[in-house]
This record gives structure tokens, C-alpha cells and sequence, in this order.
């Protein structure tokens, strides 16, 4: 008979690796943290095991939960093993490094190094003030250029939030959870099961919705919005209903950049057509308003406003 869905035990051999202990648990995986057998070094593995479609067996086989879900379980277990694939084709200091890939117990497992550091998310909930200009930037440029890289190689991650985000040393940020990334070329593209209240637009919500690189502009966005105010913004479904939310323009002024708050507003807008087409676009705007204000020109006025940002 088969269990409801549970981890692995500590001291579980999966490949050339041993399980330790599990750290994370989401909608589609388990995250452990494992030793690599051969090299001795320490390594984190995702083992997919989508929560709504899996059960595990005795002996650690991953099974579906029902006759009528082992066709979706199949189908979501191989469109993983290829995202992986085409994901450990990238290489970027902010994404994470994939150091291989293997089937076990009929799921996958993708493993990846370590990073010593902190989580964006559980970093602003201990921080009792707001976060400064120079740390935003220095975390959510790189991230923003990581997902450029995506998005010229077609893929779209579809889970940007400050839980996602992991601070190394000097800030310098991670991009997680690699398993929500979708290439656009396939029929995950259009709507999507990986919806974060906050932080999700409005067109991930439905399935016949067009998935694209905007979406993950706006949960950047309402990421940096998140830290300018310690709160999540309100789920995009609300805002579709009634748009109360006043502009950072008008929330936070004199409080950051007045090019940083036109950047939020720009990327949170509710269209999708209104938003920058993609992070580079976002980038390429946002470049001579950075290098004014890293050599301490900025004042907090903007001297052009993004095309599809109305003004406050």
C-alpha cells in the first residue's frame, strides 16, 4: 500500500551521495542536504516529488498517488529532467550551479553546491529597520542580470520572491529554486501550478494566460517592494478586483531613489504589455540612472519616466 508522501531517512545512499537531513520541503520536491560519497564535499539535492501527484513506497519509490495521476506524474518527472538540462547549460555567478543530475527511486534528483549564507526572506523578517539603496542594488541587479540570461535563452523562472533569494557573503545573491524554472517552448509556458500570492502577477493565475520574461519582472519588483516596505504587496487578484495600492513613487518617497521607486512601479504594473518586455529592458533602463548615483549624482528626482508608467 502506498504512503502518504514522506522524505527520505538521514543515511539514505541516493547515487554517489548520503542524506543527512532535509531542509526544505515545497509544492513539487524535498531539498536535503547530503555528502558527495566521493569527494567528501557537502551538496544539496532536490528530489522531485510533486506533493499533489506523489506517494512514496517502501524501499523509497516514488509512485503516484492514483492510476489517474501516474500519466501527470510521468509527464512533470520528465519535463523536470529536461529544464534541468537546459538549465545546467547556464552559467552565471547568480544562478545556481548544477553538478549533476540522476533517476533513483523512479523520481530525479538534481544536486548543487552548498552556499554558505542567508535567505533573503528570513533576513528581512530579523531586520528591524528598512534595508538601504546600496543593498537592494547590490543584490537585485545581479539578479535581474541572471534573469536576463534566462530570458535570452528562453526560459522564465515563474518563482522570483526574497524566499528564493539566497545572500552569500557581501550580498551577493543567489537565485533558488531552479525547479519552477520553465523553458518557453512548451505547454507549461501558458499558466502555471507555482503561484505566490504577492508576487505573482495577475497572469499566472490562469491557465490560458501567456506566461513570458514580464512575469518575472513583476515579481522582481514586488520583490524590492517588499524590502523597501517589510511587507508582501497585495496577491495580484485583489488588485484585479480593486487597485488600491499607491505607487512606491507616492508610498516611499524621499525614502529611496525617486529612479529605484519608478523601476518598482514600472515592473508591478497590472497589464502585462505595460511592463519592460524582459529584465534586460529593465536593465538597460536602470543603467545610466545607476552609474549617476553610484558616482553620488542621484538626488531622488528622475529625469525620465518609464513608457507605460503613468504619472502620481
Amino acid at each position: 500500500m502506498a504512503l502518504a508522501r514522506k522524505n527520505l531517512s538521514p543515511g539514505t545512499l541516493v547515487g554517489a551521495y548520503q542524506l543527512a537531513e532535509v531542509i526544505g520541503k515545497g509544492g513539487f520536491s524535498l531539498i536535503y542536504l547530503a555528502h558527495d560519497l566521493d569527494t567528501g564535499a557537502e551538496v544539496v539535492i532536490k528530489e522531485y516529488m510533486p506533493k499533489k501527484l506523489a506517494r512514496r513506497r517502501d524501499g523509497g519509490r516514488v509512485v503516484p498517488m492514483s492510476a489517474e495521476q501516474a500519466l501527470a506524474l510521468h509527464h512533470g518527472r520528465r519535463l523536470f529532467f529536461q529544464e534541468v538540462q537546459a538549465l545546467a547549460s547556464l552559467s552565471h555567478p547568480s544562478i545556481v550551479r548544477v553538478l549533476d543530475f540522476f533517476l533513483a527511486n523512479d523520481t530525479g534528483y538534481l544536486v548543487m553546491p552548498n552556499e554558505r549564507g542567508r535567505n533573503l526572506s528570513t533576513y528581512l523578517q530579523q531586520r528591524r529597520g528598512g534595508v538601504s539603496t546600496t543593498f537592494l542594488l547590490e543584490v537585485f541587479v545581479p539578479v535581474l542580470d541572471a534573469l536576463a540570461l534566462m530570458h535570452q535563452h528562453a526560459m522564465v523562472h515563474l518563482d522570483v520572491k526574497p524566499g528564493n533569494v539566497h545572500l552569500r557573503h557581501g550580498n551577493q545573491p543567489l537565485l533558488l529554486d531552479l525547479g519552477a524554472v520553465h523553458p518557453l517552448n512548451r505547454e507549461r509556458a501558458r499558466g502555471s501550478q507555482v503561484v505566490t500570492a504577492g508576487y505573482s502577477p495577475v497572469e499566472q493565475y490562469f491557465s490560458a494566460a501567456e506566461l513570458g520574461p514580464w512575469t518575472d519582472v513583476y515579481a522582481v519588483g514586488a520583490s524590492i517592494r517588499t524590502c523597501m516596505e517589510r511587507k508582501t504587496p497585495p496577491p495580484a487578484l485583489e488588485r484585479k478586483k480593486e487597485d488600491t495600492l499607491v505607487s512606491a513613487r507616492e508610498a516611499l518617497a524621499g525614502r529611496y531613489p525617486g529612479f529605484l521607486l519608478e523601476a518598482v512601479d514600472w515592473a508591478m504594473q497590472m497589464e502585462a504589455a505595460r511592463r519592460p518586455r524582459d529584465a534586460s529592458a529593465l536593465l538597460d533602463w536602470l543603467r545610466p540612472h545607476l552609474e549617476r548615483y553610484r558616482a553620488g549624482a542621484v538626488t531622488g528626482a528622475v529625469d525620465s519616466r518609464p513608457s507605460g508608467v503613468e504619472a502620481h
